[in-house]
C-alpha cells in the first residue's frame, strides 16, 4: 500500500468530517433545553448575568454563525471552553483519554484472545455439541443488555462476594498494578462480552465459507494437517470480512463506552460524554463526538492496511 493512497484517504476524510460536524452541530442545538438552563434555574443568577454568559460563549449568535465560529476555532486548535466546568475542552478530553484507552484497549485485546479461538472451534467442529454451546453463548452475549450485565456483576462480585471494587479507577491511596486490574476486571468483562460474541460469529461464518473452497480441499488432498490448513490458508482469508467489523468496534470502544463507564464510574471520555450531555455542554459534546468520528475513520484506514497484509492480492493505488 502506497503512502500516496493513505494520504489520499486522509484528505478525502476531511470533507466527510466537515459534513459530520454540520449534522452533529445541528442535532446538538435542536435538542430540548440549552446550556444556560442550569444557570436559569438558580434564582440568584440575574438575567443580565445570563446575557453575559451567553455572549461570552457566543450563544447569543444565530446557530449558523455559532457553527462557523466553532469550525474556525477547531481548525486552529482552539476547541473552546466547557460551559459546565469553564476548563478548556481539549484539556478535559486529554485527561480522560488515558483511562478510556486502558479500558478499551484491554477489552479489545481480551475480545481477540477469545473470539478467534471460539470462531475457529465453531467452524472446524460445525454441528458438534461444542459448536452449539458456543453459538448459544454468542447469542446470549449479543442480546444481553450492557447496563443489566454491569449491575449484575456489581451485585455478584462486589456486594455478595466482595472480591472486586464496585466502581472507580483506583482505590484511595492505591494505584498498584493489582489495584488497577481489580478495578478494570468488571468493566472489561462487560465491554468484551458482546464483542467476543459478535466477532466469533463473523470469524466462524468466514471460515465456513473458506473451508468449502477448492484450494482448501486441495491442501487436504496433499496431506496437510488440519492445523496447517486452518492457520495457513483458512483463518487468514476468513479474517478479511471480520476485520471490517473489528475496525468499527475498535473505533466505537476507544471513542468511549458511555454506559459501561457511567455504571462503573470510570473517568473516561464515555462518562464525560454523559456528563456533558446532561449539562448541555455544547462545546464539550462537539469535541467528544468529533474525536469519535476521527477514531472510526482512522480505524477503517487501518483496516485497509490489514486487508493488504492478510491478502497479498489486494493492492491500493
Amino acid at each position: 500500500m502506497s503512502f500516496v493512497y493513505i494520504l489520499r484517504r486522509i484528505l478525502g476524510a476531511l470533507p466527510l468530517l466537515v459534513g459530520i460536524s454540520v449534522i452533529l452541530f445541528a442535532i446538538v442545538h435542536l435538542a430540548p433545553g440549552g446550556p444556560l438552563d442550569v444557570y436559569a434555574d438558580n434564582p440568584s443568577v440575574s438575567k443580565e448575568a445570563l446575557d453575559q454568559i451567553a455572549k461570552a460563549y457566543g450563544l447569543d449568535q444565530p446557530v449558523p454563525v455559532q457553527y462557523v465560529m466553532w469550525l474556525k476555532s477547531m481548525v486552529v486548535g482552539d476547541w473552546g471552553y466547557s460551559i459546565r466546568t469553564g476548563r478548556p475542552v481539549f484539556t478535559e478530553i486529554v485527561l480522560r483519554l488515558g483511562p478510556t484507552f486502558q479500558l478499551g484497549g484491554l477489552a479489545l485485546l481480551v475480545s481477540m484472545l477469545f473470539a478467534i479461538p471460539f470462531g475457529i472451534i465453531g467452524a472446524t467442529r460445525r454441528g458438534s455439541k461444542l459448536d452449539v454451546a458456543l453459538t448459544m453463548a454468542a447469542f446470549a452475549g449479543i442480546s444481553t443488555p450492557v447496563f443489566w450485565l454491569a449491575l449484575l456483576l456489581q451485585l455478584l462480585f462486589s456486594v455478595e462476594l466482595g472480591w472486586l471494587p464496585s466502581a472507580g479507577y483506583k482505590s484511595i491511596g492505591g494505584g498498584s498494578v493489582a489495584d488497577r486490574l481489580s478495578h478494570l476486571a468488571m468493566p472489561v468483562a462487560v465491554l468484551a462480552l458482546a464483542t467476543i460474541a459478535s466477532w466469533s460469529r463473523f470469524i466462524r461464518s468466514g471460515m465456513i465459507d473458506v473451508l468449502n473452497q477448492d484450494y482448501v480441499r486441495t491442501a487436504y488432498a496433499k496431506g496437510r494437517t488440519e492445523r496447517g490448513v486452518v492457520f495457513a490458508h483458512v483463518l487468514r482469508n476468513a479474517m478479511i470480512p471480520a476485520v471490517t467489523v473489528m475496525a468499527v468496534d475498535f473505533g466505537t470502544v476507544i471513542s468511549g463506552a458511555v454506559i459501561t463507564e457511567t455504571v462503573f464510574a470510570w473517568p473516561g471520555i464515555g462518562r464525560l460524554f454523559m456528563e456533558s450531555m446532561n449539562g448541555r455542554d455544547y462545546s464539550m459534546l462537539m469535541g467528544l463526538m468529533m474525536i469519535g468520528s476521527v477514531g472510526i475513520i482512522l480505524a477503517n484506514i487501518i483496516a485497509d492496511l490489514v486487508y493488504a497484509m492478510l491478502d497479498p492480492r489486494i493492492r491500493y493505488g
